[in-house]
Order: structure tokens, then C-alpha cells, then sequence
């Protein structure tokens, strides 16, 4: 009897565990413009007051030049840098990371990255926020689902192509 249950309980123990994940797809587009430099990208999750709860990537100029460090123009990044990148000390491993060429890019996060692991289950906000050198600034905001099924998507104009987002726990 004892051996049963001992095996049982083995068995219960050898399931694997779902954890929430996120993936998400944001394309750079190609632009035909004379002058062209790679857009510098902030990915957080915000929640219904709007507030920063977790940076999921910055992607910036990582490598100094002639006209300094490449986090000299992050503060571009105007609604991200207001909401928390002002307080972040960068790098941050994990979450930033170089410039992205054009083409599209996937990040799939799941409930063991360090800044969803504090998320509570609940609706919160996405935003993609895109910054160019000699160009524009854009921002896109999807709903999602943390710790839950949900998807959606949202199309730039200019700065961002199509962004899309799954999760599921």
C-alpha cells in the first residue's frame, strides 16, 4: 500500500509545471530615408494607474562613439524614461540589450524573468515604445492577460510595424 501511493505521489510530482509566458513579435520597418539609424526600443508592462510594473527590454546604442554613450539619447524614449528609465541604472541584465535592424524580432518571456516574476495575475498594458535618431517617436499600447490566455496587436505608422502579442499559463 505504501509503495502504491509512494509511486503516486511520484507521479503527481513528474508533471510539468505550466508557467505564464509572453511572446511577442515587433517589427522594424524598413524606411527610405536619406539618414537612417536603428530606433532605440522600450517594452514594459504598466497597470490600469499607468505606472511601470516591469521593463521587459530597452534596446539602445550600446557601444560608445565619437559623440558619446549611447545612453545619452534613452531620455528619447519620453514616456518610458518619464515612467521608470530615469530610474533604472543600465545595463540590466535580462532586460537591456543592442539596437535591433530592420526585420522582425520575437521575445518570449515567461514568469521566470525577473521583472514578471513580482507580476500578479491580473489585466495589464504592453507599451512598445520606438525613438529614431533624425526621425520619429512612436508608441503602442496592447491589453493583455497576465497569467491567463489573451493576444492582440497593434500597427505602427511610422517608427513600429505590426507588434503582436501572445501569453498563456
Amino acid at each position: 500500500m505504501r509503495m502504491k501511493l509512494t509511486i503516486a505521489l511520484g507521479g503527481l510530482l513528474a508533471l510539468p509545471a505550466h508557467s505564464a509566458e509572453i511572446q511577442l513579435d515587433v517589427e522594424i520597418p524598413q524606411l527610405n530615408v536619406a539618414e537612417y539609424h536603428r530606433p532605440y526600443v522600450a517594452i514594459w508592462v504598466e497597470g490600469a494607474d499607468q505606472k511601470a510594473l516591469a521593463n521587459l527590454a530597452v534596446w539602445y546604442q550600446q557601444k560608445a562613439t565619437s559623440e558619446g554613450a549611447g545612453t545619452k539619447w534613452l531620455p528619447d524614449l519620453r514616456q518610458w524614461w518619464r515612467r521608470s528609465g530615469r530610474t533604472l541604472d543600465v545595463p540590466v541584465d535580462g532586460v537591456t540589450g543592442p539596437t535591433r535592424p530592420v526585420g522582425t524580432h520575437t521575445l518570449k518571456l515567461d514568469d521566470n524573468h525577473p521583472e514578471l516574476k513580482r507580476l500578479p495575475a491580473g489585466d495589464y498594458t504592453l507599451v512598445v515604445e520606438a525613438a529614431r535618431e533624425v526621425g520619429g517617436r512612436e508608441l503602442l499600447k496592447i491589453p493583455f492577460k497576465w497569467r491567463g490566455a489573451s493576444q492582440g496587436n497593434a500597427r505602427g505608422s511610422s517608427e513600429l510595424g505590426e507588434v503582436s502579442l501572445k501569453t498563456r499559463s
